[in-house]
């Protein structure tokens, strides 16, 4: 499975099949914010950062996975219905649980207890996740899996892949079960690192007029910034880089198990030992990080080498390294780049 999705969905050539799906979400985010701010006394509204990172990210994959941004009819606003805040709050409530320490884990003979009460949430959530998906799958693949008509989203693709044979290359609940995944691996990261950030960079306005500067300089003030602007807005993605390392989404990796003996660093780690690591131990060490504390975005500029979100020295981590390594860190960069650069310039529209 991670062979299929590493070359037939997240790979550079799909990357840039979706350009447009994703530039229409960014745009779609822009109109969003400005509708929520006419809303307010003389123009003066509120924007809720969580809700307008959180749906953008939302929006974005279920669009390109799915071919559509709602499920209903979305609110007048640009802004999410009902049944996408139902949706998003699923994702985030797996990805909650996903994370937690679950005693089960360690003494499975205690799983039919659930005695931690996950099993529960899990599946109301998950309950609430197939509602919306499962129809739409269910329907799809009804239309058959000839190809005839051209590819229009992952779905698309994910259904007509072919084994050797001619078949079907994934049954019916193995795609569902990889497009929940799909959801649950983009929207946390890019969402929460961007919310972190605007926080710091409004309380440190130095900062924050950095980066529009260099919006300014790249971007100009006639358009709104685009995917192929990423390369060069470096202090940008410092920013993100920097709350990556400083706001990590939470506080351990996924649980990983050794399938040797092995010596890591001097430590010994015997055959199945559940393997974590600590994202604020790492991203606020203060062995390798001068003032770890303080929001320094400076501090990842390389004597002008392009800045890159990924981090494969362990430093911090912003997406998972190694042979289990994140297999989207190109599409993660990419929505987390663009979350905050059209933000940032709405403080400093064209």
């Amino acid at each position: 499975m991670r062979r299929v999705v590493t070359s037939e969905v997240l790979s550079p050539a799909r990357h840039r099949w979706m350009h447009g799906k994703r530039v229409e979400e960014a745009d779609h985010l822009v109109r969003y914010v400005f509708n929520q701010c006419a809303k307010g006394v003389s123009g003066l509204g509120l924007v809720n950062v969580r809700v307008a990172a959180q749906h953008y990210c939302g929006n974005v994959i279920r669009k390109m996975i799915l071919g559509r941004r709602f499920f209903g009819e979305g609110m007048e606003d640009g802004g999410p219905g009902f049944e996408e805040e139902e949706h998003v709050e699923a994702l985030f409530t797996i990805l909650g649980y996903l994370y937690s320490f679950c005693v089960s884990d360690y003494f499975p003979f205690l799983r039919g207890f659930d005695l931690d009460g996950h099993e529960k949430v899990m599946k109301k959530a998950m309950a609430s996740m197939k509602k919306f998906h499962d129809p739409i799958i269910n329907a799809r693949i009804r239309q058959g899996r000839d190809g005839e008509k051209e590819a229009n989203d992952l779905l698309d693709v994910l259904i007509r892949l072919r084994d050797a044979d001619g078949g079907p290359l994934l049954s019916e609940d193995e795609i569902k079960a990889q497009i929940v995944e799909l959801m649950i691996a983009t929207v946390d990261n890019p969402s929460n690192a961007i919310e972190w950030a605007l926080a710091e960079m409004l309380n440190r306005p130095e900062t924050f007029q950095q980066a529009i500067e260099e919006l300014d300089r790249v971007v100009g003030k006639d358009r709104w910034v685009q995917e192929s602007d990423i390369s060069q807005l470096n202090y940008v993605k410092a920013c993100a880089r920097e709350a990556f390392r400083l706001h990590p989404i939470a506080p351990f990796n996924v649980p990983h198990v050794s399938v040797s003996d092995t010596t890591v660093a001097g430590y010994f780690i015997p055959k199945g030992s559940h393997v974590m690591l600590s994202r604020p131990g790492l991203g606020r060490n203060p062995k390798v990080w001068d003032k770890p504390l303080k929001f320094k975005p400076e501090r990842h500029l390389n004597n002008g080498s392009e800045v890159v979100l990924a981090e494969p020295d362990l430093r911090m981590l912003s997406f998972s390294t190694g042979r289990r390594g994140c297999v989207g860190v190109n599409l993660g960069s990419t929505m987390t780049t663009m979350l905050l650069a059209r933000l940032e310039l709405i403080w400093d529209p064209p």
